[in-house]
């Protein structure tokens, strides 16, 4: 149970630092070197795609909050479940600023090796966030 919760606090810890103080190095605590993450795009992220990814985006959010919901520990694997807001302030992925404020959820899992987690698959539906930004509509005929 405290290895459970020690992870826990430092998930905790370490998004807060990273997504909501744009920390980046912080992630080197919780994430290994070889760290790998996996989304829609079929080549994964290595650690220092994903720190400039966050910052990226915190660049084009300025005001972005993540939110942990949920966190759910079993053995050597992490399931967290997500959500972000954000107003759309500067270009993100070549996309002007539309000073829309954006809404997303999502939930990544992660698999630790010792104490630091190595892979991650993250999912969460990037057609929400177009929709948000007005690049694309969604669920009309």
């Amino acid at each position: 149970m405290a290895h459970t919760d020690a992870r826990r606090e430092l998930i905790e810890k370490v998004w807060a630092d990273a997504w909501r103080q744009g920390d980046v190095d912080a992630l080197d605590a919780l994430l290994s070197p070889a760290y790998l993450r996996h989304g829609a795009d079929p080549h994964p992220e290595n650690l220092d795609a994903f720190k400039a990814a966050i910052v990226s985006t915190r660049a084009a959010f300025p005001d972005l909050t993540t939110v942990i919901d949920d966190i759910v520990i079993e053995g050597d694997r992490a399931a967290i479940r997500w959500h972000s807001s954000g107003t759309h302030e500067n270009s993100f992925l070549g996309v002007p600023p539309t000073k829309r404020r954006v809404d997303i959820s999502g939930a990544t899992f992660a698999r630790f090796e010792g104490d630091r987690i190595v892979e991650e698959h993250v999912t969460w539906d990037p057609r929400a966030l177009l929709a948000a930004l007005g690049i694309i509509s969604v669920g009309q005929d």
